[in-house]
């Protein structure tokens, strides 16, 4: 990696841990604190590295620097208390040793019970998930409201609230009980999927796939299911289900960052490693009676990773859409499933399913019946493919909707 590249991939990598271990040490309420000790340890490295050069280990040099500055701002406190507090009992005056433990598996741990206080209840599902793209992935601020389409301003008010909450009402960091993992692992999960699908199906102005976004949280689902106390199936599944989509990366977009769609995309770039190892974690996912959505999703996505496009394939994608409907409904989930049943019955049925959900404020119901209308009723195919152009949110999907249209015009 060359050095310009060094430490903005570093700080992705980094900073997050050096943020997971200072709040788990010092507690919630001193997470602005890990959050400065973190920012300045990155800042003194962009000062220092362009004038002396690399250092040998260089995340040993931060880790370093991290934990000198850690301990520094306690004994500056200490004193600080001291000074304003005579009356503080002598014991109480002595400066402690502050051993911050970076660790590989003390990072781990520290990441692991992040993700389990985060996900306490009395933070929102929408704070829980901002929280975790800004503690646990270290994305920054612009970053996080990209994906969220919205504001910096918002987001920094929704980041502040959440750590306030999390102060106020002494949310600890620590191993959570076994209750707590059985109560607290679907919001776990939840936040898991949508930071996937914010990567996959990014809402982001500038791009259609966030990869880093994907593998954050391919990361994260990775720890939880290594750790036997948090290790359930409905983590499998979902690590199954994103293995299956991540192993289609490469042939989802060309070489402008363009969108291609399932249909077009060539098959041989897809990603026979990962879908080997979704196909293991399914089959791991498969013990006992749980029946997640996760599971029929990576089901789903399994199939959509078989080459050959047969009837049995879309059959079983149909049946499991039904199934997942059945467990979880959303019309979006309904919307898909007409492709399934225009490949099985054919568009005319599809048709009459997707125009039942009447999404018409939804750019991609306008490109399903766009597509379903092509080579019967070419005018309605036209307005529905123009519709959806003036609803898309993203230059990306306006482009691949304007090619629709140009080849029917």
């Amino acid at each position: 990696m060359r050095e310009k590249e060094l430490l903005p991939h570093l700080f992705r990598t980094e900073y997050r841990k050096i943020i997971a271990v200072l709040v788990r040490h010092f507690g919630f309420e001193q997470i602005s604190m890990a959050e400065d000790i973190a920012s300045d340890t990155f800042l003194i490295a962009a000062e220092t590295w362009g004038i002396k050069g690399l250092p040998e280990n260089p995340v040993a040099w931060l880790y370093f620097v991290a934990k000198n500055k850690a301990r520094d701002q306690v004994k500056r406190d200490l004193i600080f208390k001291q000074k304003i507090k005579p009356a503080l009992h002598s014991e109480d005056k002595i400066i402690p040793e502050t051993d911050i433990d970076l660790s590989d598996e003390n990072i781990k741990d520290s990441q692991l019970q992040m993700m389990f206080a985060i996900a306490d209840p009395v933070l929102s599902l929408e704070s829980q998930t901002a929280l975790s793209l800004r503690i646990l992935c270290g994305f920054g601020i612009e970053e996080i409201a990209d994906a969220f389409l919205t504001n910096k301003e918002t987001i920094h008010k929704r980041l502040t609230r959440a750590k306030e909450k999390l102060r106020s009402e002494k949310i600890k960091i620590r191993i959570p009980t076994t209750a707590e993992i059985s109560h607290r692992v679907d919001a776990v999960l939840t936040s898991l999927y949508l930071l996937f699908n914010e990567g996959y199906y990014s809402s982001s102005k500038n791009t259609v796939l966030r990869k880093d976004f994907c593998l954050e949280a391919m990361r994260l689902t990775l720890m939880l299911i290594e750790n036997e106390q948090t290790n359930t199936a409905g983590a499998e599944a979902l690590f199954a289900l994103m293995c299956f989509h991540a192993s289609r990366f490469e042939a989802r977009t060309d070489q402008n960052g363009e969108i291609i769609r399932y249909d077009d995309q060539n098959v041989a770039l897809w990603n026979e490693e990962l879908i080997s190892k979704g196909h293991y974690y399914l089959n791991k996912a498969s013990r006992g009676k749980e029946l997640s959505r996760y599971h029929i999703e990576a089901a789903i996505a399994y199939w959509h990773t078989i080459k050959n496009d047969h009837a049995e394939k879309w059959e079983n994608i149909l049946q499991l859409y039904n199934q997942l409907l059945i467990i979880c409904y959303s019309p979006v989930t309904a919307l898909n499933r007409t492709y399934a049943l225009s490949k099985i019955n054919g568009k005319q049925a599809a048709i009459e399913e997707a125009e039942k959900l009447g999404l018409t404020g939804n750019h991609l119901y306008h490109v399903m019946l766009g597509y379903l209308y092509t080579g019967s009723d070419h005018s309605k195919a036209v307005h529905h493919l123009k519709t959806a152009w003036t609803l898309a949110k993203t230059e990306k999907e306006k482009s691949l909707i304007r090619k629709d249209i140009e080849k029917l015009t």
